[in-house]
């Protein structure tokens, strides 16, 4: 039944109530019709109303029984993708329900009344309630469609919208005076005490990380190995400056570099490691990179600055509902003033959430 308003909003599309009241009247004028040629025009009232009811008993049952079917295939197949399947099942359900209510409904009627109901002529008065039944069935359908469409689109924006933001973030941290200071200052450095060779490795790094930010698009998921690539480039700029005081250990298996990450989340959480510790001689910064469990994990040492800048976690955050928006998936975290200790799912395509529609249509 979902009496609760919220399930039923959820599996419906919206509060059905009036919609029940008013779908099983009518439809039980319209059987009321069919099989004895509208009973109040032509017998007593109270004959009339004994009809009528019989039609409403049947209308009643029928809706009902369809209507839990619907939903049990909503539960069973929620995606876009699915709904050519499970509008197919729906149509047969329909029949069968109509089928089945009428004949268990006519032997309940002859047990009680005592009359014998002709099955094979009432089954042509049924086609026209199976019509019926199932143009109600589509106004359901059609709800519930327009509904989830708006929702996907909804999601789609957001999950833009959050992408977008995480290109701003990185690219305005690529930017900023210190950054760009820093990484001036390490340039010139290469140039008078290394090779030529060196300072043009540097810049190819340098490029590769601001080529990968640009070209990243509105790419909600990126395989494993580009955003490795993406990341091993940010380190490369960062070990120049910091030299064997930053350490990075990676070990990644082979078979997960094809999976599926959200764009520039590793490289994100590497540049809140180096921005939040202490990285010197003494306390070198190790960081972690391993693979594990069908996740991507980094792990560091806390090691906190004297003068630490409060973190707004609005990159953990981000990457967060990214995550969220995309799949059935999340990051975990861990924090236990020892160890910073953040997980990344590594999805495949198939895990990337279904209930988005082709809005480009």
């Amino acid at each position: 039944m979902l009496i609760n308003k919220k399930k039923r909003i959820q599996y419906i599309g919206f509060n059905d109530s009036w919609f029940i009241a008013l779908g099983v009247l009518i439809l039980s004028f319209v059987t009321d019709y069919l099989f004895n040629n509208f009973s109040f025009t032509r017998l007593p009232f109270i004959e009339a109303v004994i009809n009528w009811s019989v039609s409403l008993f049947f209308s009643t049952c029928d809706w009902f029984i369809m209507r839990a079917i619907m939903i049990l295939l909503r539960k069973e197949y929620p995606n876009f993708e699915d709904d050519a399947k499970r509008i197919v099942l729906f149509f047969i359900a329909i029949v069968s329900t109509v089928i089945l209510v009428d004949f268990v409904g006519g032997k309940f009627l002859a047990f009680i009344f005592g009359e014998n109901f002709n099955h094979s002529t009432r089954f042509k008065i049924l086609l026209p309630i199976i019509l019926i039944s199932t143009m109600t069935m589509a106004i359901y359908e059609a709800i519930y469609y327009y509904v989830r469409l708006k929702k996907s689109i909804r999601e789609e924006e957001q999950a833009k919208q959050v992408i977008v933001q995480a290109q701003l973030d990185t690219l305005r941290n690529q930017a900023q005076p210190h950054f760009l200071f820093n990484t001036l200052n390490t340039l010139r450095d290469i140039i008078d005490q290394n090779s030529k060779e060196d300072a043009k490795q540097f810049v190819d790094k340098l490029s590769d990380v601001y080529r990968f930010i640009l070209e990243s698009g509105n790419a909600n998921l990126t395989p494993l190995r580009d955003e490795l690539k993406f990341a091993k480039a940010y380190i490369h700029i960062q070990s120049e400056r910091f030299g064997d005081n930053l350490r990075l250990n990676w070990n990644i298996s082979e078979i997960h570099l094809d999976s599926m990450i959200v764009p520039m989340s590793l490289q994100l959480l590497l540049e809140n490691a180096i921005k939040h510790n202490v990285i010197s001689k003494s306390k070198p910064l190790i960081i972690n990179v391993t693979t594990k469990d069908n996740c991507l994990i980094v792990e560091n040492k806390i090691q906190p600055k004297s003068t630490q800048t409060p973190s707004t976690k609005v990159g953990l955050k981000n990457i967060e509902k990214r995550y969220t928006l995309i799949s059935n998936t999340s990051i975990k975290i861990k924090n236990d003033n020892q160890l910073f200790i953040v997980s990344l799912p590594l999805l495949k395509s198939s895990d990337k959430k279904k209930n988005y529609a082709d809005t480009h249509h």
